[in-house]
């Protein structure tokens, strides 16, 4: 099918009405003198060579060293590819604690959760789930009790001193072999990441095998273990996701109401938010203030764990942040951690928008700094809300411009709400957890000729969202199924491409199912952090077709992606058998042999069953994820 001139196609949200967007918004920043990410990517480019190849050591102060044709080795005899493994390593090490933190995080939430206080079990069932595959005991314990116990004894899966991580039980027996033969199964999650710095101390590991290695099983810590607590044990607390109606883009912003804007990765913060921003006497304060009311809408992940829990709209991605304050009609943008910009400082210096950091974890200049703690969650929602509120009288009209994009979307697919979905149609569940199974069928029949997916962030060396969204769109019309999560999932969502509508883009076998059991194309999973129900989709997929995880159709793809946390993401999702194509290279072209251990044929293939691929160019990196699904499919012979 042309997906370009098929006249029945539903009208997406274009990746030049994007830019058109912002370019006026832009304008409003030039007003006012603000600075912008696209002028700081002009001052900063060209890029250092050396940091981009991985070719520099900065690890001990004999240098810094890089490597030239001149000086092969660094002061310490290092050779290139030993200091790029171990730049690798580092850089997995630094996402691996990062999302694991975030789990800790929740994890000392779900420990202070009690009867009518501010944080309470949304998801009891899940939560005797998860204490029946720990061997934790149920029968006849208050749910406060358990919650507490399970809190505990997930927070032991940190620093325990012996062992391998609990979840690892969830993987399929192939895949769990595999990382025991490996050498790779992830023991305590802090023990991957100090182990991880340790190899790269200067004077220890310089071997690229064993850097890899290392960086492999510290990255099987966050997706099986750090992420996965924090997407269990969110669910436990807020509530497990499933399909909610909602709305994308700046558009989302109301010029008639107090708008807060949420952003970051952390719902413990989010949650009370939108909790306090329905409190009557807020609304009240706002109507005395001369606003209509409070709208909350969210930036990167946290706008995803909001929109699929309440269906709170997203207002954009990483690289939208600064747009929304652009708006002129922001009254604070409150954030938690990670993907934040230190630019969100300044800038709303330039506009009368509050900037509120509200962790130790990400202080930042020129904000406005509210402790956010578990203890007093109410109490310091209600006063970041407060404070938004009472910013409405500030507001200049003269600089207030939202632009009219808005899409329809449907998220919230959890690995239970996929299960739930099929079971409505098939009617062929065997318990309340559910199969896979009808997905198998379609997959086997190839009906569906596969699954991608994509995940990650934005970055300005890939036009933003241009890759996330070319590539769904030709995949979904090549019949394959798009799963999405982080600034991915946003990246649909304002093209339109998390509506259901969207089937009109698909080819033939791929409608069919979408119209069956009433779901998008895409697929909305969450937040980056749950790239770990990925996992566990995968997992029960190969439980119930009896195919190795790497034999499965289906493959991972990060074509934007920029962080630390996305090279640990991708590493565990290699690690599980999935083979993952980048569209920004991993700083580690400097060297032939690391490269070969991530890309070759041998090497970390050998190890997990699956690899990288990097292509930088978006058509030929779509042609050959779908050669490999076809490759997959061959293989098994269907």
């Amino acid at each position: 099918m042309d997906i370009k001139t098929c006249k029945e196609c539903m009208q997406l949200t274009s990746v030049e009405e994007f830019e058109a967007a912002t370019n006026r918004l832009l304008e409003t920043g030039a007003k006012v003198g603000a600075d912008s990410w696209q002028q700081r990517v002009k001052n900063q480019t060209p890029h250092c060579k050396f940091g981009e190849e991985g070719i520099c050591c900065r690890i001990c102060s004999m240098g810094p060293c890089r490597i030239t044709p001149k000086a092969p080795r660094g002061i310490c005899g290092c050779d290139v590819h030993g200091i790029v493994a171990r730049n690798y390593l580092r850089f997995t090490a630094g996402g691996s604690a990062t999302h694991s933190d975030h789990g800790r995080e929740i994890c000392h939430t779900l420990y202070q959760t009690r009867e009518g206080g501010n944080y309470q079990v949304k998801d009891p069932e899940k939560l005797k789930r998860i204490a029946g595959e720990w061997g934790i005991e149920t029968e006849g314990k208050d749910i406060y009790d358990l919650a507490h116990e399970m809190a505990e004894t997930a927070l032991m899966e940190y620093g325990k001193p012996f062992g391998v991580q609990r979840f690892l039980s969830r993987a399929p027996e192939h895949t769990r072999e595999l990382w025991k033969k490996a050498g790779i199964e992830p023991r305590a999650i802090d023990r991957e990441v100090s182990q991880s710095m340790h190899m790269t101390h200067m004077g220890c590991s310089s071997l690229p095998e064993a850097l890899i290695r290392q960086s492999l099983r510290a990255g099987l810590s966050d997706g099986w273990g750090g992420s996965m607590c924090g997407t269990e044990f969110s669910d436990v607390l807020f509530g497990t996701p499933k399909p909610i109606d909602t709305t994308a883009n700046l558009g989302v912003m109301e010029k008639d109401m107090v708008n807060i804007v949420v952003h970051g990765h952390d719902p413990s913060l989010s949650e009370m938010i939108v909790l306090y921003a329905q409190d009557p006497e807020m609304i009240a304060l706002a109507k005395s203030k001369g606003a209509k009311g409070i709208n909350i809408c969210g930036v990167c992940c946290t706008a995803n764990e909001v929109a699929m829990r309440h269906g709170i709209p997203m207002a954009g991605n990483f690289l939208q942040q600064e747009n929304v304050v652009l708006t002129g009609a922001c009254e604070a943008i409150v954030v938690d951690v990670q993907c934040i910009f230190p630019a969100l400082g300044p800038l709303s210096k330039c506009f009368h928008t509050k900037f509120i950091t509200t962790s130790e974890i990400a202080r930042m200049p020129d904000s406005d700094f509210i402790h956010f703690n578990v203890e007093n969650a109410g109490e310091n929602a209600k006063a970041i809300v407060k404070m938004a509120v009472e910013n409405f009288v500030n507001r200049k009209p003269e600089l207030v411009y939202i632009p009219e994009m808005k899409q329809d979307a449907t998220v919230g697919y959890s690995v239970e709400a996929i299960k739930k979905c099929l079971d409505r149609v098939t009617n062929t569940h065997v318990d309340v957890t559910g199969t896979t199974k009808p997905l198998i069928e379609c997959i086997d029949s190839g009906v569906i000729r596969g699954a991608v997916a994509m995940v990650g962030c934005n970055n300005p060396k890939v036009r933003p969202d241009t890759a996330h969204i070319e590539l769904m769109k030709k995949l979904i019309a090549n019949d394959i199924i798009v799963i999405v999560s982080g600034c991915a999932a946003q990246a649909a969502a304002k093209a339109g491409l998390l509506s259901k509508k969207a089937k009109t883009l698909c080819g033939e076998g791929l409608r069919r199912v979408c119209e069956l059991v009433d779901i998008p194309p895409v697929l909305h999973m969450g937040s980056c952090v749950d790239i770990s129900r990925m996992m566990v989709l995968a997992a029960d997929c190969s439980k119930d077709s009896g195919w190795n995880i790497s034999q499965i159709p289906l493959v991972g793809c990060a074509p934007e992606w920029m962080s630390e946390k996305a090279v640990s993401i991708g590493n565990y999702v290699v690690a599980t058998g999935i083979d993952t194509f980048l569209g920004v290279d991993p700083y580690t072209k400097g060297s032939e042999e690391v490269t070969a251990l991530l890309q070759g044929e041998h090497g970390v293939k050998d190890w997990v069953e699956a690899n990288y691929t990097v292509e930088l160019d978006i058509e030929k990196l779509c042609d050959k994820m779908i050669q490999r699904i076809e490759e997959k499919r061959v293989a098994l012979g269907i």
